[in-house]
């Protein structure tokens, strides 16, 4: 892509063919061009005859050139589109996915069954990375005085960035797990969590995108994957109240694993494992009553 003249619908095609014929998504070159451009989709695609600057060329080139070497796209812009907002990412959280959100709409699906008349709730979210979770279910349902947790400084750094770009209220705290609620004798009605699940093993036939540049703490679990889900089995009877809520998101096929956990700590609990939209255990949700 030598010419010095190049339309919007040139340097797409370029970007489309370059990514394809070294295995990267094809629609990474789109996503690169709205976040160079500043424009949403439908701006980009009323206007494919525009002609790019050499420094909008440029910048552009270079964007997708590091996507080739395995860059996340999401961490070459800054950001991730998450339940209907923009969420600052880098290298220190993880990318969230749309699983996530199938994670929070269940739970506000939920909720008002469980708590009902309820003026002030007390959630937790565990291992908050971005922020996600926390700062969403504080905006989609107010009354909930969120606290969020992570084991890192720099992921809280970014968490609390986003919170205040997104207006959130939320408090962070650093800590390992459930221990900053045990130590200070919280207890809490909900409680979410995304935390690591995939099998170590699992990282050898992994997209290098993911395993050389999100961060590896946020993503492996020991042998089988379900470290975390037993440390929480230890530490969730210290901290639930009664009516409560545990909402975990599960890697696929972990699903009644996870439910069991969930059965032998909590007896009487009600507990359920959901699916995602494409059909695989994503989500295992207790009911304490």
């Amino acid at each position: 892509m030598n010419n010095p003249v190049v339309k919007v619908y040139e340097a797409l095609k370029w970007a489309s063919s370059f990514l394809m014929e070294n295995g990267r998504d094809a629609n990474a070159g789109e996503i690169l061009l709205q976040h160079y451009l500043k424009q949403t989709r439908s701006q980009l695609l009323a206007n494919l005859h525009t002609e790019l600057s050499p420094e909008q060329l440029e910048q552009f080139k270079s964007g997708v050139a590091q996507h080739v070497k395995g860059e996340p796209v999401q961490y070459i812009i800054g950001s991730e589109e998450f339940y209907g907002r923009t969420f600052l990412v880098n290298e220190e959280v993880l990318i969230p996915r749309p699983e996530t959100e199938e994670l929070i709409y269940y739970t506000l699906r939920k909720l008002p069954g469980i708590f009902k008349g309820a003026q002030k709730l007390n959630m937790a979210d565990i291992g908050t990375g971005s922020g996600a979770i926390a700062i969403t279910m504080k905006l989609e349902e107010p009354r909930l005085h969120v606290t969020a947790t992570d084991i890192a400084a720099p992921s809280l750094e970014v968490a609390r960035r986003n919170a205040g770009l997104l207006d959130a209220d939320v408090q962070f705290i650093q800590g390992d797990l459930l221990q900053p609620f045990i130590q200070q004798n919280k207890k809490v009605d909900i409680l979410l969590s995304n935390p690591p699940y995939i099998p170590d093993e699992d990282e050898k036939t992994m997209s290098t995108v993911v395993t050389d540049h999100e961060p590896h703490r946020a993503l492996f679990a020991g042998v089988d994957g379900l470290d975390f889900y037993r440390r929480f089995m230890e530490q969730l009877p210290q901290v639930m109240q009664v009516p409560g809520f545990i909402g975990f998101e599960v890697g696929a096929g972990q699903g009644q694993a996870v439910a069991g956990l969930l059965k032998e700590t909590f007896v009487h609990a009600d507990v359920s494992v959901e699916h995602d939209i494409n059909g695989k255990d994503r989500m295992v949700f207790a009911i304490l009553s």
